[in-house]
C-alpha cells in the first residue's frame, strides 16, 4: 500500500499552520487490557506503529494516561524521531488501576505531565497538547491559565480540549487559542452537533473518538450494510467515510494494535460516499438516536 494511502480524503491545518492528513490514529489500543499496563503482545504493537507513517498517515493521539504512559513509551520506541509525524498527547486524569479514571485538573499536575510526556516522546515542545477532562472540582479559568502557560513556555505548539460543550470551548479560547476539540462522535451518537457545528464555524479540529461505532445499524440488511456492500468496504469503512463527508473539520483518529485493522481504517480514505449515500446514513443513525 501506498504512503500516500491515509491523504485520500485530504488534510486539516491544526491552528492554522500544522497540517495533517484527515485520518489518524488513536493510540489508547496499544496497551494492555483495561487501558492499563503493558500490551498482550507488544512486538505485535510495534510493527503495528511502524506500519503507520507507511500508510500516510501522520496524526498520533495518545495521552499520558494510557498504561499510564506507556502508550507514549511505545510511540516513542517505534516511532522517534518521527519524521514528519505529528504526536499529540493528553493530560487530566489520575489511574488507580484499570479502567479506572479519575479527573485531575489542578495546575500543577496538568503542567507537570505535560512535560513527563514531552520527556517521554523525546520532543523538545509537544505539537498539540489537550486537556483530557475539565475537572469540576477545580475551577476552569485556573486549568485553562495552566494551558496558556504551557503555551507561553514552550512546552506546547497548540492546545484544545476534550469532553467540552460550546460555552466551554468559548471561556477556553478567551485563555488561548483552542486548536482542536476531542469529543464521542459517531453514526449512532451525535450529541456533540452543536460543538461540531461551532468546531466548524471556528475552524477548530473536530477530533471524534470512538468513530468506528454503528450500534444496531451494523447488522445485515441495514441501510449501512447496504452502502458498505456498494462500496466493497465493511461497515466501520464507512463510518469513517461518514464521518470524513460530514464535515472538513472531523479528523477520526481509529485506534487499533493490529495492522491489518490499521490498513482496513487507512483504505477508508479513497471511500468518496455520493450525497445519496451520506443521506441514507443521516436518516438512519437520526432514526437510530431518536428512538433512545
Amino acid at each position: 500500500m501506498s504512503n500516500s494511502l491515509a491523504r485520500g480524503a485530504g488534510t486539516f491545518t491544526l491552528g492554522g499552520n500544522l497540517e495533517i492528513a484527515r485520518i489518524g490514529f488513536g493510540a489508547m489500543r496499544i496497551v494492555g487490557p483495561g487501558v492499563w499496563g503493558p500490551p498482550n503482545d507488544p512486538a505485535s504493537v510495534i510493527r503495528t506503529l511502524k506500519r503507520i507513517p507507511e500508510l500516510g498517515i501522520n496524526f498520533i493521539d495518545t495521552a499520558d494516561s494510557y498504561g499510564p504512559e506507556l502508550s507514549e513509551d511505545l510511540i516513542r520506541k517505534a516511532l522517534y524521531p518521527y519524521s514528519g509525524i505529528h504526536i499529540a498527547t493528553k493530560a487530566g486524569f489520575f489511574r488507580p488501576g484499570p479502567d479506572q479514571w479519575i479527573p485531575k485538573g489542578d495546575p500543577e499536575y496538568l503542567i507537570s505531565q505535560a512535560r513527563g510526556s514531552r520527556e517521554r516522546l523525546g520532543v523538545d515542545a509537544l505539537d498539540l497538547w489537550q486537556l483530557h477532562r475539565i475537572d469540576p472540582a477545580v475551577p476552569a479559568l485556573e486549568q485553562f491559565d495552566a494551558i496558556k502557560l504551557l503555551l507561553d513556555t514552550g512546552v506546547i505548539r497548540k492546545a484544545g480540549l476534550s469532553e467540552v460543550n460550546v460555552a466551554q470551548i468559548k471561556a477556553a479560547s478567551k485563555v488561548f487559542p483552542v486548536a482542536t476539540v476531542q469529543n464521542r462522535y459517531n453514526l449512532v451518537d451525535r450529541q456533540s452537533e452543536a460543538v461540531l457545528d461551532h468546531c466548524e464555524s471556528a475552524g477548530i479540529g473536530f477530533i471524534p473518538w470512538f468513530p468506528l461505532s454503528s450500534g444496531r445499524l451494523a447488522g445485515r440488511g441495514t441501510p449501512l450494510d447496504a452502502v458498505a456492500r456498494k462500496h466493497r468496504a465493511t461497515s466501520g469503512q464507512i463510518a469513517l467515510a461518514w464521518l470524513l463527508k460530514r464535515s472538513q473539520v472531523i479528523i477520526p483518529i481509529p485506534g487499533t494494535s493490529n495492522i491489518q485493522h490499521l490498513e482496513e481504517n487507512a483504505a477508508a480514505a479513497r471511500i468518496s460516499l455520493s450525497d445519496d449515500d451520506f443521506e441514507v446514513l443521516n436518516k438512519a443513525s437520526k432514526a437510530v438516536v431518536s428512538a433512545r
